[in-house]
């Protein structure tokens, strides 16, 4: 079978999750490219519902390998305390199921304390951060000023490594920001509370990769967060530090040979944001509280309330031609059942002209929206489980965005279950 990529068209919070858990059945492996624990994925299976931040969405699936790549920030402490919660629900986590690869750098105690300090600093002109340390380390591994999971393996060397960067970090966090030292012998508690119960996890991953693929294995590869949250292609600088589209799921996941033949692209049948930036499409006021009501529109990892709106044919499009989705998977249409009418952002008014093109991010601040209107449902389509068992409607909403971003809506989402979905 052909590897498949599952990635985010908009701003994140579109349900990857809830689709790497349904289409996990279908596949090998499942490998955690990019990102670390600033995002989380919804799953609802029959363990229960879950967060996930770290883990892959595979863990559930018996029979499934889950792999945390090289190109993932790796929290071993909010891993570990992720892994415990979820064993609690009786789901099988064992080094058999679980990968860690060796070269993935770690995520250590002091990125998270700079992350918030940083935000502090920043006031009113801050990014919106989830304060999970996932800037400063993406900084720090650019720097070459991390290390990598492998070296728990020779603590001497890792013990003179981490001296060197604590010299080099104290100056930071004393200097620029008047924040306490962190002392050796806090951080060497740290690794030794957390490093060796995740020991046992730490493989080769390229290596095994490289045989699995040799085998025949299918990989499917989980993205964090969305097109519009890349580090190059997105909103900058309200982005995240690390490429969220399917071309770098290759590299991000250690075997760089791989080729995702099939990428589904996930996108909400209405538009959400967590964290700053513009926002063209946004709702304010009674409208907005509505819609993120009827969706439960709070962040996984923050709590914090999503921004919302309609749909965004611009972004969307613009999505969709980025992560060169092959197929897109519609979530959350069952949200829009209250509605009289359905919104629709169909373009974008900049420097007083329309556009359907997304343009450069300096741009977007002025840009207005140019809402158009389907027509509404009302009624409750959470039980449909067919194409012609849902409302004509319902169907030509789909059909339009559809024909409107280029790019064949294969699954539809009625419901936040594994089975409350239609396939076209």
């Amino acid at each position: 079978m052909s590897n498949c990529a599952i990635v985010g068209i908009n701003w994140g919070d579109e349900g990857k999750g809830r689709m790497v858990d349904l289409l996990t059945g279908d596949y090998d492996i499942v490998v955690r490219n990019q990102g670390g624990g600033n995002a989380g994925h919804t799953v609802i299976n029959e363990y229960g519902k879950f967060g996930l931040h770290l883990l892959p969405s595979g863990i559930f699936r018996k029979g499934v390998v889950n792999i945390l790549g090289n190109g993932v920030a790796l929290d071993l402490e909010n891993l570990w305390k992720e892994m415990e919660e979820v064993r609690s629900k009786g789901v099988e986590i064992t080094p058999e199921n679980l990968m860690l690869s060796d070269r993935a750098s770690l995520l250590l105690p002091w990125h998270r304390e700079l992350d918030s300090l940083e935000e502090a600093r920043l006031a009113d002109k801050k990014y919106g951060s989830t304060k999970q340390g996932i800037a400063p380390f993406y900084s720090d591994k650019y720097q070459k000023k991390t290390v990598m999971a492998g070296e728990l393996m020779y603590p001497d060397r890792l013990r003179g490594r981490l001296a060197d960067l604590l010299e080099w970090k104290n100056l930071t966090l004393s200097g620029v920001y008047g924040a306490p030292k962190v002392t050796m012998d806090e951080l060497m508690a740290w690794v030794d509370e957390y490093g060796e119960k995740l020991k046992p996890f730490i493989k080769d991953t390229g290596r095994w990769l490289r045989n699995a693929a040799a085998q025949g294995k299918s990989i499917l590869f989980e993205a964090q967060l969305g097109a519009l949250r890349d580090i190059d292609y997105g909103i900058y600088p309200y982005v995240t530090s690390s490429n969220t589209i399917a071309a770098y799921a290759p590299v991000g996941s250690g075997l760089p040979s791989a080729r995702p033949e099939k990428v589904v692209g996930v996108v909400k049948a209405y538009s959400t944001c967590v964290g700053e930036g513009p926002f063209v499409c946004e709702w304010f006021g009674e409208a907005a509280e509505k819609l993120r009501s009827a969706g439960g529109e709070y962040g996984v990892k923050t709590g914090r309330p999503r921004r919302v709106g309609p749909i965004d044919i611009v972004a969307t499009r613009y999505g969709v031609e980025t992560q060169a989705a092959t197929d897109l998977a519609l979530t959350k249409l069952d949200i829009l059942s209250y509605m009289d009418r359905i919104p629709v952002c169909t373009k974008y008014i900049v420097d007083g002209r329309e556009t359907d093109e997304f343009p450069f991010p300096a741009l977007l601040d002025g840009a207005k929206p140019v809402i158009e209107y389907l027509p509404g449902w009302k009624s409750d389509i959470s039980g449909c489980r067919s194409w012609d068992e849902l409302p004509k409607e319902a169907r030509d909403y789909v059909l339009y965005v559809e024909k409107a971003v280029g790019c064949h809506i294969t699954y539809v989402s009625v419901g936040p279950e594994r089975e409350a979905y239609i396939m076209r």
